[in-house]
């Protein structure tokens, strides 16, 4: 079998660090499944806009078409306003490579303090629709500079789009405990909710075996916080679902642990992951930040290439090491550098 390719972007701040991170647990976990990847590392970055007028050069998706999955760490740079990083790079691959689906896992690890009391068992997911929603370039802005300046941005909801993240996230709560929670505002927002819930209620009647319900964004905001613990899979539109996987991830007890995954599930095109959290530029370099989010990211991309196994021995690798605090880094309450804490993640898989 030829090696499977995949396209690294480090990004910017502590991109670098955390994707070097990642690349020797790969190495590590590939040598002993004997699976073959081969890298290919792209600069694209805010520095590089800095530079050049753009995050990636014009060829950009076409240069990225031919890879398996795409690794990137994080971008994000003071000086270069941030829906400049997110539409210069990351939305235009999202939508290129049809990458519907935003998942989200989310774990409260042994070792790991949670803010909430209760939190030890909490385990979901949250599937976020990805390429539409209120993520839309419909819109404007007119009379610039005046008193009536005004600006307009319209939600685009589709028929597909909701019936097939609402397909993927029924289908991945078969594989777990068989639980869905939509999330949805249809009591305020009188159109593309209300549209939301009926496609979600016709797509879960193709699942009887899937228990379902539907709850408001503000509610199921605060079940959140008072009851992590009852979610099993929650899907929501491109808002909802990026709102509530940060929030869910400060439930877990730190956002730098936390991975996603922009998938094309049809695996026509290539899928992308990274970990959650930004590039922290007042901290990159100084080998303090957090690696597992972008390790966990790895695990979840060689889950999608079709290494199951693999990816479960990195689990179990940061299972062990977030267990202990001379292997955690200072942000979950340990004492380790990021050096240390991947050192211990290899050595684990070795």
């Amino acid at each position: 079998m030829s090696d499977q390719r995949i396209a690294v972007i480090p990004g910017d701040g502590i991109g670098s660090d955390v994707i070097d991170s990642a690349r020797a647990v790969l190495d590590a976990v590939c040598a002993r499944h004997g699976i073959g990847l081969e890298y290919t590392e792209f600069d694209w970055s805010c520095q590089r806009y800095a530079r050049e007028g753009a995050m990636m050069p014009p060829d950009g998706i076409d240069t990225l078409r031919g890879f398996d999955a795409i690794l990137l760490g994080a971008v994000g740079w003071p000086g270069v306003p941030d829906h400049v990083s997110l539409w210069g790079l990351l939305i235009p691959i999202r939508r290129a490579f049809r990458q519907y689906v935003n998942l989200r896992p989310i774990r409260v690890f042994d070792g790991v303090q949670s803010p909430l009391r209760g939190a030890e068992n909490v385990d979901f997911v949250v599937v976020r629709e990805n390429v539409e929603g209120e993520y839309s370039e419909v819109g404007g802005r007119m009379n610039r500079g005046f008193p009536d300046e005004m600006a307009v941005q319209e939600s685009i909801f589709t028929r597909v789009g909701v019936s097939r993240i609402a397909d993927f996230a029924f289908e991945l709560a078969q594989t777990r405990r068989g639980y869905v929670t939509s999330a949805t505002k249809s009591n305020g927002i009188v159109h593309t909710l209300p549209f939301w819930d009926e496609v979600v209620a016709e797509r879960a009647a193709q699942y009887p075996d899937v228990r379902w319900d539907s709850e408001h964004i503000d509610a199921l905001a605060a079940k959140f916080v008072l009851q992590p613990g009852r979610f099993d899979v929650v899907v929501g539109s491109n808002l909802f679902g990026d709102i509530l996987s940060d929030l869910a991830a400060a439930v877990a007890g730190s956002i730098g642990i936390a991975p996603s995954a922009n998938l094309d599930p049809t695996k026509q095109y290539p899928s992308m992951f990274e970990p959650v959290h930004g590039s922290a530029p007042d901290i990159a370099g100084q080998g303090i930040a957090n690696p597992v989010g972008a390790v966990w990211s790895a695990a979840m991309m060689l889950e999608h290439l079709g290494h199951p196994a693999a990816a479960a021995d990195v689990l179990a690798a940061m299972e062990t090491t977030l267990a202990k605090p001379e292997t955690r880094t200072a942000d979950l309450g340990g004492t380790a550098s990021t050096r240390e804490v991947t050192d211990a993640l290899v050595t684990h898989l070795g």
